[in-house]
């Protein structure tokens, strides 16, 4: 047992040494907590986590908390199906800034890598795939990858994809389209439930028509919860005036229209 965890590690760090564990750990810390229940209470996301074979797609506009809102459902998900064994979550969060990272074999793999790093034993065709590109000291090719990937997945009941800021995966020579192409015939042969956010861009919106559509924009609630935790943070003579407090919420809320606010904003509030 204790060889073939060693082995889902080695293959697992082999696949790729990226780790969208720590990326999400750093990330939901961000958000506050209670904030982000109007999504996990919506119709739409209710119906998501109930069905499989559905697609969640979340657009919203720049600095609408679109981020956030991944990492809260990610949490969501771990908390529903921590014991279950038989279902899996994987996800990916997209970055203008880590485009070496972001070609299809490279987010493929970080999909792979997560959905084999926790299992007892390594599944067959991904060890078939490691001993055969390690003799040959060769990387899998996409193809290889999505097999790979789909044998997998086929041995869950159930798997959670999640891909966070699409708009972001600006890789060349049509890459994001590759990759989306892969997803969705994933999608189609077994059945996995796709959650995507993205900024209103075209052809992402088109690339997801027919799918569920929940736009994200941070709610009148969750914007009041963030400037009741930060409030303390202004001066002194805030914290001293309950009117001034109240006054402030309600400007901020009025003012962000549907956008994540942070200290800049509370302090500009003054």
């Amino acid at each position: 047992m204790i060889e073939a965890n060693h082995e889902c590690r080695n293959i697992a760090d082999w696949l790729t040494p990226y780790s969208y564990g720590l990326q999400h750990r750093d990330i939901f810390t961000r958000h506050e907590e209670g904030t982000g229940k109007w999504l996990l209470d919506s119709t739409e996301f209710k119906t998501w986590l109930e069905t499989n074979n559905l697609t969640l797609f979340c657009p919203g506009m720049p600095g609408a908390g679109k981020t956030v809102a991944t990492s809260i459902v990610i949490e969501h998900l771990w908390s529903e199906f921590h014991n279950d064994p038989n279902i899996g979550v994987a996800f990916l969060y997209c970055n203008y800034k880590s485009q070496q990272n972001q070609k299809p074999t490279d987010l493929l793999a970080g999909l792979l890598k997560q959905l084999i790093q926790e299992q007892s034993f390594p599944p067959e065709s991904v060890r078939s795939l490691y001993k055969h590109c390690n003799n040959k000291r060769i990387r899998p090719s996409l193809q290889e990858i999505s097999q790979a990937l789909h044998a997998v997945i086929a041995g869950y009941s159930r798997t959670f994809i999640l891909i966070d800021a699409l708009d972001e995966c600006q890789v060349p020579e049509g890459g994001r389209e590759k990759f989306l192409s892969v997803i969705f015939d994933i999608k189609t042969k077994t059945g996995v439930n796709l959650f995507a956010t993205s900024r209103h861009i075209p052809a992402i919106q088109e690339t997801f028509k027919g799918s569920i559509l929940l736009e994200v924009r941070a709610s009148d609630e969750d914007v009041r919860k963030y400037v009741e935790v930060y409030i303390s943070q202004l001066p002194i003579f805030v914290s001293r005036s309950p009117g001034l407090q109240e006054e402030i919420k309600t400007e901020i809320v009025n003012s962000v229209d549907g956008m994540c606010v942070d200290s800049y904003t509370l302090n500009k509030a003054c």
